[in-house]
């Protein structure tokens, strides 16, 4: 016997071509999708460009320029004359140099725990539920909007000048120090003064962070027989760790660029306060930059300071993992 042949279906050909093939428009090159995909692109980056433009031009160009200069003599008038490491040799060994990372790295140290603290104290107390919780906020967090104005400066030099209202308040309680600001041993501490009085941008990022603590771990904590202290410590401080670690790494960022308020509290010029009291970094940096038109010297320095915040900044993300507690770490 033969065998039985049993006939197949093959699909018809217009079949195969639109199941089995990619359809019309769709990872087609040049198809619809594609180009339609590149105008968007094209309108993206035409919404951008103004960015991109304005950060290679303002930003990423000076910045090329700057490490450049820093390798020469450059004045400003005559073209830039590349004497290598130079500049940097006479940076380290200028007595007036180190003087300035002394004088910015106290004010960073003493300076920004105080802002903090007393920005995180604040919001504790504005924490709480009372009447005219809004204008306190308010007025609280406005010397943050002025106090890095020229016009608070003079102000604050006022201030603290001879015979001025603090050297009359030192008087009234038989402390006879006469004015801060003529004096190199206390004018740096109305510069801290300055800067404590504006603590009002981090205490709204403390507030911000306390809001979200849940209520129910304090109950229970009292429940517990847990004071005060020991519930600020044991509950609040990890709870705003997060937080607390933006505002240290921010605040330190910004006590290392002081210098508006330093300039003119120490009475512009080239000294920067009596005896170079008020001699920040930025201070000096702008001192050999533009009074002494060293352009070239200025630009190493202010590499220097990039490394620096930069070392900074890479200690602070490292110790982290020491002290601020993520919720997601908990899970």
């Amino acid at each position: 016997m033969g065998a039985t042949v049993v006939p197949t279906r093959t699909a018809p050909a217009e079949h195969l071509s639109e199941d089995s093939g990619p359809r019309a428009g769709q990872g087609r090159p040049g198809g619809p999708a594609m180009r339609r995909g590149r105008r968007e692109n094209l309108a993206g980056y035409l919404f951008m460009s103004p960015w991109i433009a304005g950060f290679l031009l303002l930003t990423a160009g000076p910045m090329v320029a700057s490490l450049y200069f820093a390798f020469t003599d450059y004045n400003l008038f005559d073209a830039p004359k590349w004497i290598g490491t130079a500049n940097f040799t006479e940076m380290f060994g200028d007595p007036r140099w180190r003087h300035s990372v002394s004088v910015t790295l106290w004010y960073v140290i003493i300076g920004t725990p105080l802002k903090l603290a007393a920005a995180l104290g604040v919001a504790l107390l504005l924490s709480q539920q009372r009447r005219g919780q809004a204008f306190y906020r308010a007025a609280f967090y406005a010397p943050s909007l002025i106090g890095a104005s020229v016009s608070i400066a003079i102000v604050w030099r006022a201030i603290f000048s001879d015979d001025a209202i603090v050297d009359r308040a030192q008087r009234f309680f038989g402390a006879d120090v006469g004015g801060w600001i003529g004096d190199p041993d206390w004018i740096i501490y109305s510069l801290v003064a300055l800067t404590v009085w504006q603590f009002g941008a981090p205490m709204v990022i403390f507030l911000a962070g306390l809001k979200q603590v849940p209520r129910s771990l304090y109950e229970a904590a009292e429940v517990d027989g847990a004071g005060p202290l020991r519930r600020f410590w044991n509950i609040t401080l990890p709870m705003i760790s997060p937080v607390l670690f933006f505002n240290v790494l921010l605040e330190t960022v910004h006590s290392f660029q002081i210098f508006g308020s330093a300039y003119i509290l120490g009475g512009a010029g080239g000294s920067c306060g009596p005896a170079d009291a008020t001699l920040v970094y930025t201070c000096y940096l702008y001192v050999q930059g533009f009074e002494n038109s060293r352009m070239g010297l200025a630009s190493a320095m202010a590499w220097m300071l990039l490394l620096a915040v930069g070392l900074v900044t890479a200690v602070l993300f490292w110790s982290q993992r020491r002290w601020v507690h993520y919720e997601e770490a908990a899970r």
